[in-house]
């Protein structure tokens, strides 16, 4: 169901544009603030905190270390061989190596393995993606967004930055076995929950589709990476040490090829990092990657 009000969300920001005299502007800016400074935060407060870190628990989020990482070296690469522009090179980066692991991912998880598949996937996404983008993601905004900063100023600014210093926080609760009071997790809740579908009506509010939209290279060199190269890597890594016929291992290749993440859109488009782009990535992905996860699925057995 929230997954259909997600794509039911993005439909509506689409249809929005066309009425005249709506400030879609306006409406995109505030729901952007709202989501990267109250439902992101919030995310972090509701699901760090009672994670216990332990090392044998580093096995599923590496798989997203791993496919940003992988991300970060390949687009670097081809940005510097091809002479793209630091903005395009960072929002491929940002975008492609995010993977929407939660509310696209967990769904269909279910539906292909059952409730066996979501612990894993929760690992990958907690411990992986949504660190990820709050921290890594932080980092390659501030990098890439402002290419004549130096190391020391790139560091100061990500300090600086809200939600990251508040998912610093919420580790330092985790480790410290910090519980919130009861009282503000409905709140917390409720403002995490409107994450999926405000993400998907600000994304639709903002993606404008030309004729020469599937002309756009860095669409295609991003949605391979995330859709069919992402998962590749992972299946043959990972295939090293657990058993092709294992669930963990069909669930590490299915998440490493979900679609972007539309935090790590929205991130992208706070730092300046080619906004269009980033909103093509993300709402195209969700329905393209419907044909390359049964692609996955057939292979995967």
């Amino acid at each position: 169901m929230g997954l259909w009000i997600a794509i039911f969300s993005l439909f509506c920001g689409v249809t929005l544009q066309f009425f005249p005299g709506f400030p879609k502007e306006k409406v995109a800016l505030f729901g952007k603030n709202y989501l990267i400074y109250l439902a992101l935060p919030a995310l972090a407060l509701l699901h760090i905190p009672p994670l216990q870190l332990k090392w044998d628990l580093l096995l599923a989020p590496s798989s997203a270390w791993f496919t940003f990482l992988l991300s970060w070296a390949f687009f670097a690469f081809l940005g510097s061989k091809l002479g793209w522009d630091k903005r395009t090179t960072g929002c491929l980066i940002l975008v492609s190596g995010l993977g929407n692991t939660s509310f696209l991912g967990f769904p269909i998880l279910e539906l292909l393995y059952g409730k066996e598949a979501l612990p894993t996937a929760f690992l990958i996404d907690q411990g992986g993606s949504f660190l990820l983008v709050s921290t890594l993601g932080v980092y390659i905004g501030s990098r890439y967004g402002d290419g004549g900063r130096s190391i020391l100023q790139v560091f100061q600014k990500m300090m600086l930055f809200p939600p990251f210093l508040l998912l610093l926080a919420t580790l330092v609760m985790s480790y410290f076995r910090v519980a919130l009071p009861s009282m503000f997790l409905p709140w917390l809740q409720g403002i995490g929950t409107s994450m999926a579908p405000i993400a998907m009506a600000v994304i639709g509010l903002t993606l404008s589709l030309d004729r020469k939209w599937t002309q756009n290279k860095y669409l295609w060199y991003g949605l391979g990476y995330r859709l069919l190269l992402a998962p590749a890597c992972v299946w043959l890594l990972y295939g090293l040490f657990l058993p092709s016929d294992s669930l963990t291992l069909k669930v590490f290749v299915l998440e490493s090829g979900m679609a972007p993440m539309i935090s790590g859109a929205l991130l992208a488009m706070e730092f300046g990092l080619q906004p269009r782009l980033a909103t093509l990535l993300a709402g195209l992905g969700i329905p393209l990657c419907g044909i390359s996860l049964l692609l996955w699925q057939f292979l995967l057995g």
